[in-house]
């Protein structure tokens, strides 16, 4: 993992589409802005981790109606 310190309106980029801006800082609570391509998806780990978790649940029942139709054949 890097660590970088910024200040308020500085930017850290990644790749040559991404650029971090840190918008504000109060207290333990940080705002940034995030200027990426509209195909690049954003979301917050905890979402993230929940669509994740919520499409791996989809697919294990998928796969198991699929299983169903193999043994009819």
């Amino acid at each position: 993992m890097l660590v970088l310190s910024r200040k308020v309106g500085e930017v850290i980029k990644i790749g040559n589409d991404i650029e971090l801006t840190v918008v504000s800082v109060s207290g333990d609570q940080v705002k940034i802005g995030i200027n990426a391509p509209k195909q690049v998806e954003i979301h917050r780990k905890e979402v993230f981790d929940q669509i994740y978790n919520e499409n791996k649940a989809a697919s294990v029942d998928i796969s198991s109606v699929l299983n169903v139709f193999k043994k009819n054949k």
